[in-house]
C-alpha cells in the first residue's frame, strides 16, 4: 500500500489486512492515554514459541521500521512488521471482557489450531 492507501484505509477498517474492533481501539487508546506519551504505539507481533508453535505479543512501542504497517482508529495506533503481517493477514484484533476477565484476542483465519488460552497458535 502506498501512503495515501494506508491513510484511507485507516480511516475504513475494511480495507486493513489486519482489522482492529471498536472495542479494541477502545482499550488501545485508553492505555496510551494511561502512558503519558503521545509517541506510543501498540506493537502487535508473532514470535516463535508458546504451546501451538506461534505466539502473539502485545507491547507499547515508540520506534517503527519502514516496513510496518500502521492502523489507527479510534484514538489507537496499532503498529505491525511485515513478518508478522504475513501470519496475522485477515485477522481481526478485538478486546474482550467476560466473567473470568479481560484481554486482548486475536481471530486469526490463517491458523490452523490454537491453544487453549489463545495465545499461542500453529499454521
Amino acid at each position: 500500500m502506498t501512503g495515501l492507501d494506508r491513510a484511507d484505509a485507516g480511516n475504513r477498517p475494511e480495507l486493513q489486512p489486519v482489522i482492529v474492533t471498536e472495542s479494541a481501539a477502545k482499550r488501545i487508546a485508553t492505555l496510551m492515554s494511561r502512558e503519558g506519551n503521545p509517541d506510543l504505539f501498540l506493537r502487535v507481533a508473532v514470535l516463535g514459541g508458546g504451546c501451538s508453535g506461534f505466539q502473539y505479543t502485545f507491547n507499547f512501542d515508540d520506534a517503527r521500521t519502514e516496513d510496518d504497517l500502521v492502523i489507527a482508529r479510534d484514538g489507537a495506533v496499532v503498529v505491525i512488521d511485515s513478518t508478522s503481517l504475513d501470519l496475522l493477514r485477515g485477522s481481526q484484533i478485538d478486546f474482550v471482557e467476560d466473567m473470568v476477565g479481560s484481554a486482548f484476542a486475536v481471530k486469526n483465519p490463517n491458523a490452523s489450531s490454537s491453544c487453549g488460552c489463545g495465545n499461542s497458535f500453529s499454521v
